[in-house]
């Protein structure tokens, strides 16, 4: 049974509602409160309205008496009206008098209501004796006062295969690219490289995208393909393919990179042998994009550390670098962000929100183990967040994930697992879905463009989950994004030699000890001022907060510590904390949710260099920062 031992007989969410799964009802993803048979019934006339228009002839759909027929508008539509009247919606008007003319005459008659032009006529559709339309959303009602007439929504339609019954792709806004107007064109994007356990190929979900496969694991128990289960999970939240579990960029190449055994233990040198070799072919599979969910074994200084140098030279030569905070956090104060490759300046760093299990950002938290704070060089940690608890994944059914937590597999193949291990794959196909449309921008700019895209997380605590939550659909707005990397930008030198880039670690070190407000270049006028961010904002965490005591660089060195040369998987929790119910769907609270207009961005509240997409509906929301980074670590989910 798919998704078993999630769901229960009786749930109460924000999305639904509170009563039982049989009962009449729930509440309403898309507008609110409504009965489950309406919803259900519009599901099914949404799903199978083309296929009958185009296979009935019309006088089949004209066999009924003939009169005056009462028209029929979707509740979701009607509710909608009452909750969000100023909202525009678009809608299908069909005639059912078999002519095109009453849903002509409709449309004219609520658009004379029209206070401004962003009502407008979308297109005639003679085939179902129809038209679509943006209206008023208050203005929906007038149409029940005609007659002869079907009001539906014109709702999404999504390739088939590319669907989620889960929560967080709508959420983040990932889905929106999934097909449709704002999906890659052919070939635009870029491939992901998993630097993990491996990645079970072939499976439905990554079909013939896994362009690469290769072994670096020198330890003794290290399965051929992916014995442990990580790496093919990460894979899925970040490119999966397959129907009701598709990741966030369904149409990305993948390249495997095998460097953990079937522990989820690595050795650090397999992990900068896999980044040597990333950078070696980037060109040849067009990696844009490295995931490490994993962290050392020891804290470090990022200057210091071998695996920070490693993602360095990746990022200095155009390769984005995803890596996760890691599951140490304390869920009442910072952990800091003390390994590597997370504490790295020139990495993204990402943190693990948790939902909460409805679609309402306004009920989002910091999930209570993902790690945050400063790293031990004072930099803050996470740049971001994404969705990271109750994530349901694929998983190779004979893997020791899928045996140590054999409770937490929802279906054949499939696990529920939490960890930023698996926020930071959403933030690796958010980045491939940003290349895709600005193949030319730099790592600089895709951090740039998904920090000042994000949106508040209220219940967070301050800094826990960096600048804010996810938001895609703005991120891949920007022109020209900000860059968050600016004032380090003097001291990343070109070895005349070998004309690669590096950081000047000491200079830095110099001027940082003099000077702790150094980084301010990063946050004047020219820089992050159009981000629009509010008084919460990363600004406000920026290094002029920081004292060389605060971050004691004396604490941490080689001689104090047992240096072992591995690196870890972020323990793969089953979170056996929380209530996990809200965060899968059934389909048809999924089709909803697809068709929900709130999932479009409100072009108000996008920065100044954001381009707005043309077909996007009015809705609420807002830009914003809710503090600011920290660590890395082994993270693996």
């Amino acid at each position: 049974m798919r998704n078993g031992g999630i769901r229960k007989e009786t749930r109460s969410s924000a999305l639904w509602g509170t009563g039982n799964r049989g009962g009449e009802s729930r509440s309403s993803a898309l507008w609110g409160k409504g009965g489950r048979g309406a919803i259900t019934a519009l599901a099914a006339m949404l799903v199978l309205s083309v296929p009958f228009a185009a296979s009935a002839p019309k006088h089949a759909r004209l066999a009924s008496p003939a009169g005056p027929k009462k028209t029929w508008v979707a509740p979701g539509l009607l509710k909608g009206a009452k909750l969000h009247p100023n909202q525009y919606v678009r809608v299908i008007i069909q005639s059912t008098n078999g002519s095109i003319s009453p849903a002509l005459s409709a449309f004219t008659h609520v658009s004379q209501f029209a206070d401004d032009d962003r009502s407008g006529l979308t297109r005639r559709l003679s085939l179902v004796d129809g038209v679509a339309a943006t209206v008023r959303a208050r203005d929906v009602a007038r149409l029940t006062k005609l007659r002869n007439l079907i009001v539906t929504p014109d709702a999404q339609v999504h390739v088939s295969g590319f669907s989620s019954d889960q929560l967080w792709p709508y959420e983040t806004g990932v889905s929106k690219a999934w097909s449709g107007p704002d999906a890659p064109r052919s070939g635009s994007m870029p491939a992901i490289a998993i630097v993990d356990s491996g990645v079970e190929t072939p499976r439905k979900d990554f079909g013939n995208r896994v362009v690469a496969s290769v072994k670096f694991s020198t330890l003794p128990n290290d399965s051929p393909g992916d014995g442990r289960g990580h790496g093919t999970f990460v894979a899925g939240i970040a490119a999966g393919g397959a129907d009701h579990y598709t990741g966030a960029a369904p149409q990305a190449p993948i390249v495997s990179l095998d460097v953990m055994d079937d522990n989820g233990v690595a050795r650090t040198s397999d992990v900068i042998a896999a980044a040597q070799w990333i950078l070696a072919n980037k060109a040849k599979y067009n990696i844009r994009i490295a995931n490490f969910s994993l962290h050392s074994a020891t804290p470090s200084h990022f200057f210091q550390d071998p695996l920070d140098q490693a993602v360095e030279q990746l990022w200095f030569n155009n390769v984005v670098v995803v890596a996760a905070a890691g599951n140490y956090g304390y869920p009442d104060k910072p952990s800091g962000v003390l390994y590597a490759p997370g504490n790295d300046p020139f990495v993204i760093t990402v943190g693990a929100i948790d939902i909460g299990g409805t679609k309402n950002i306004h009920d989002d938290i910091n999930a209570p183990w993902s790690a945050y704070g400063r790293t031990l060089d004072g930099f803050m940690k996470p740049e971001l967040s994404a969705p990271g608890r109750y994530m349901v994944g694929p998983v190779p059914d004979g893997s020791t994930l899928a045996i140590q937590r054999a409770d937490k597999v929802v279906e054949k193949g499939y696990i529920q697992l939490s960890g930023t291990s698996f926020a930071a794959p959403v933030i690796s196909g958010a980045a491939a879905q940003i290349l895709a449309k600005h193949p030319t921008f730099t790592p600089d700019q895709v951090k740039g463009a998904l920090m000042a895209s994000t949106k508040d997380v209220d219940g967070a605590a301050l800094g826990s989950v960096g600048v804010g939550e996810l938001q895609v659909s703005r991120a891949t707005g920007f022109l020209s994004p900000p860059n968050p990397n600016r004032a380090l930008e003097r001291w990343v030198k070109k070895n005349l030699v070998t004309s690669q880039l590096s950081f000047d670690a000491v200079s830095w070190l110099d001027v940082a000890k003099a000077n702790v407000s150094w980084d301010s270049v990063s946050w004047d006028s020219v820089s992050w001022t159009d981000a629009a961010w509010d008084v919460v904002s990363w600004a406000d965490v920026s290094w002029a907060s920081v004292s060389w005591a605060d971050v004691a660089l004396s604490d941490v060195s080689w001689a104090d510590v047992s240096w072992a040369d591995s690196s870890y998987e972020d323990a793969a929790e089953g979170d056996t904390t929380g209530d996990p119910t809200g965060y899968q769907l059934t389909p048809e609270e999924a089709a909803e949710i697809m068709a929900d207009p709130d999932t479009a961005p409100d072009p108000s509240v996008l920065p100044a260099d954001v381009v707005p997409d043309a077909g996007a509906t009015e809705a609420t929301g807002a830009t914003g920062a809710t503090g600011a980074t920290g660590a890395a670590g082994a993270l693996g989910g």
